[in-house]
């Protein structure tokens, strides 16, 4: 029954008569946000001189900033959506559940033109001067998040009727190389990056990547970098779904 319910699905998605709108509602979007440890952030000085908040207070806030900008985005694309940010005492073991069966892994970025889902490369390995080394392969990478169990999503979605999983597997803000020094008015802009993964309800990956947007070294208010630099990386998440599930605005 599901099989067939879905199928029928992708058949409406397809067709060019159907309003987008209409489509994304026959959809319901779950939102995981990325686990506490993977947040890599060089900023929080700078955040906390202005804001007083703890290092620990920002990450908490940032963790649920980018899964309320998910959440608005998909809303306002006329999808259902379920945030387990919205009630972490009700979601807590959905959440630690879903963790249990989550690894994470360095992967190659995917073109989003052409997208594929990555695969784990086979590491290269040549004899030089006699030593067996391992190639280095230099292209950009994203922390990917690797399902173990594969009936963990179809379990959610039998629960909540969720068919559309994004992960947020993991928030980094950097200052340019690196430095960790942000106060220099003459910097340049910073970089919020967000690692995530898309699934859909049978597991498998419709979409992955990173969602990127620049940060002026004067913004340190959290509010801000919330609503203004994060809206803009979930509208980006958005588009990519929509695209991974045959969705088009109509013409």
């Amino acid at each position: 029954m599901t099989g067939a319910l879905f199928k029928a699905q992708n058949t409406t998605i397809k067709t060019n008569t159907v309003n987008a709108r209409e489509q994304t509602k026959a959809h319901k979007v779950m939102l995981i946000p990325f686990e506490p440890k993977l947040y890599m952030s060089e900023i929080d000085r700078n955040i906390n001189a202005e804001s007083g908040l703890s290092a620990k207070e920002i990450k908490y806030k940032f963790r649920n900033g980018i899964n309320e900008q998910l959440y608005k985005a998909f809303k306002s694309a006329q999808y259902n959506v379920l945030d387990l940010m919205d009630d972490t005492l009700k979601y807590k073991k959905d959440m630690e559940g879903i963790y249990q069966y989550l690894t994470y892994q360095y992967m190659k970025v995917p073109n989003q033109d052409n997208y594929k889902a990555p695969e784990k490369e086979k590491e290269e390995k040549k004899l030089q001067k006699g030593q067996l080394t391992v190639e280095t392969n230099s292209d950009a990478r994203f922390m990917n998040a690797r399902i173990t169990n594969a009936k963990v999503v179809p379990l959610m979605y039998a629960k909540y009727k969720t068919d559309v999983f994004v992960f947020v597997n993991q928030l980094d803000i950097k200052t340019p190389m690196g430095t960790g020094d942000a106060y220099s008015a003459n910097s340049e802009n910073r970089k919020i990056t967000v690692h995530y993964t898309v699934y859909s309800y049978d597991a498998k990956e419709i979409n992955s990547g990173i969602a990127e947007e620049y940060l002026p070294v004067d913004v340190n208010n959290p509010k801000k970098i919330i609503d203004k630099y994060f809206s803009k990386i979930a509208g980006t998440i958005l588009l990519r779904v929509n695209k991974g599930l045959g969705i088009v605005a109509k013409q």
